[in-house]
């Protein structure tokens, strides 16, 4: 289903009924199965949406801030958005909707982060010049756009567009993402049946992820209450629910976000959440008791909340508050927008 040259449909999707229609996906980010990354549900939305009916390709190219690799990318590309066979392009991040003009089919463009919020460099912690650049690039694409999406409401302020603004958060693979016994979490993790375990999902080195702020909330934590951080990351997709259900308590700790996944992921599996004041969290979690969001981000104050959390003990009802991310009911949401956009043109 995926090239950066020619998208090929899946034999699957070629012996099912005519698609309801033709939609050519662009995105800068594809993740490997099974691998480290933080983008599955790309691969995730587009598979749903053609187990839907709907004929999906997905363009794929590497941009990696490289203004060569966008031209590249846009050679390529025109070919496609020319040929007659789409119905419309749903370009996943503001960088990739830029590789659609001049418009020759209606677009809309789902914006999910740091394409709207802003790049936060790995050396400085500032905000970075070509994050900017991507900042008005995206505002562009979002004001050309016939639709746009966001992954949370909170993202509307950054945005000046004539164009329909739908919020759908990333959705949840809720077979994958689901509660089982800690002790045979841990089991096969092989962690200690006995220790109260932290749990921080992310790259450590990315500095807008605020590892370190972690580890001193933890550290902090460890003067009134013995707790050890674990961190998962370098480890395949499918693994991370395991980790979820072993540990006692989600720090999330991020300078920004758009709609983190992995709060919501751990909510279904009904790990308790202490987390800053950062994206639709606070939405996410608010009728979930045993969950926490700080007034700050200030480490002492992340480090009461964790000890609250752990000394109530026991999990939390989180399933129940993201039943509605299930990623086939938001896939119903994304074509509903495919089919307004259409009959608008």
């Amino acid at each position: 289903m995926t090239s950066g040259t020619a998208p090929q449909r899946s034999a699957r999707a070629a012996a099912k009924p005519a698609p309801i229609m033709r939609v050519l996906m662009v995105t800068s980010e594809w993740p490997k199965l099974n691998a480290p990354t933080t983008t599955n549900f790309i691969r995730r939305q587009a598979e749903a949406v053609q187990a839907a009916g709907v004929s999906v390709d997905v363009f794929v190219f590497r941009g990696k801030q490289n203004p060569y690799n966008y031209v590249a990318a846009w050679t390529r590309l025109r070919p496609l958005l020319t040929s007659g066979n789409y119905d419309l392009v749903h370009a996943q991040f503001g960088q990739s909707g830029i590789l659609t003009f001049p418009k020759r089919l209606p677009l809309i463009v789902t914006l999910r982060g740091s394409d709207l919020l802003g790049i936060i460099s790995d050396k400085s912690g500032r905000y970075t010049l070509r994050g900017r650049m991507l900042k008005g690039i995206s505002r562009f694409v979002a004001r050309q756009a016939d639709a746009v999406i966001v992954v949370s409401d909170h993202m509307r302020q950054y945005l000046k567009t004539s164009a329909p603004i739908h919020v759908i958060p990333s959705g949840l693979d809720l077979e994958l993402f689901r509660p089982m016994p800690q002790a045979e979490a841990r089991s096969k993790l092989g962690f200690d049946p006995n220790a109260r375990l932290v749990l921080f999902v992310g790259r450590p080195h990315e500095l807008r992820k605020r590892h370190d702020l972690a580890i001193a909330a933890v550290d902090l934590l460890n003067q009134r209450l013995p707790a050890r951080l674990e961190v998962a990351w370098g480890v395949p997709h499918s693994k991370v629910p395991l980790y979820m259900n072993a540990c006692d308590v989600l720090i999330m700790a991020s300078r920004h976000e758009g709609s983190p996944n992995v709060v919501k992921e751990a909510l279904a599996c009904n790990l308790p959440v202490v987390s800053v004041p950062v994206g639709d969290v606070r939405e996410r979690v608010r009728h979930v008791d045993g969950c926490e969001v700080t007034t700050d981000d200030r480490p002492e104050t992340l480090a009461a909340a964790l000890e609250r959390v752990l000394q109530r003990g026991g999990r939390v009802d989180g399933r129940s508050a993201v039943q509605a991310l299930d990623e086939h009911v938001l896939t119903q949401r994304v074509i509903e927008i495919y089919r307004s956009v259409l009959q608008r043109q």
